[in-house]
């Protein structure tokens, strides 16, 4: 899986086909964090959350896994665009399902429209390596696609879904072909629901974990 070919434009696409709302919804939380230390970002891409983290916390040092080095590249030259010091922030440039080398604990784990992009099996995977690198009380937010239960949001939702696969899955490799919800993974690993939002007729939702083990 391998978000190279969309890091240039991808900024300028995501305005394009979603305008705001995504941005809405990974700051959703943002204001209800808390004092936090040390931010663990999983697939934050050309850094939109990573940007707004900083701005608002500027005590807090981050860790961003991404393995798309395109996107890396895209990341850094906004910190420098923004004037934004990368002292605070560390890139591992690995794959997420690989939790080896990461540097916890954290208080803080982020995975913004990134989760989606994966199957049961490796979501399990992943919740479970990260959840091993979270800080006792730590918070995990996840912004992602979901289907609603009932009605035309069902369908709108359903119709959207099976469009962003098709062309994702075309450009970037991954091998989900619909969305698979991480809930039941992240309270097998002692995380609780504590707020949801709902975007755009409930096709977004963005969520706010805590550890509470």
């Amino acid at each position: 899986m391998s978000f190279d070919t969309l890091a240039p434009a991808y900024r300028g696409l995501e305005l394009i086909v979603a305008g705001r709302v995504l941005q809405r919804a990974r700051l959703a939380h943002l204001a209800n964090l808390g004092v936090r230390s040390r931010a663990l970002l999983l697939g934050e891409g050309p850094g939109r959350f990573l940007e707004a983290l900083l701005g608002h916390d500027t005590r807090i040092h981050c860790t961003c896994v991404e393995n798309s080095p395109a996107m890396v590249k895209e990341c850094r030259q906004m910190l420098r665009h923004r004037g934004q010091s990368s002292d605070r922030v560390r890139f591992l440039n690995i794959d997420a399902r690989d939790s080896r080398h990461l540097d916890g604990p954290f208080d803080l784990i982020a995975t913004h429209f990134f989760l989606d992009c994966f199957q049961h099996d490796e979501l399990e995977q992943i919740v479970s390596g990260i959840s091993n690198s979270a800080a006792p009380g730590a918070v995990w937010l996840v912004s992602d696609f979901r289907i609603p239960a009932r009605g035309w949001q069902r369908m709108r939702a359903r119709i959207i879904h099976r469009l962003m696969y098709a062309v994702f899955r075309r450009i970037t490799d991954i091998r989900a072909e619909r969305i698979a919800p991480p809930d039941p993974y992240l309270v097998r690993s002692g995380f609780q629901l504590e707020a949801r939002c709902e975007f755009s007729h409930g096709l977004i939702h963005s969520d706010l974990w805590r550890l509470t083990r």
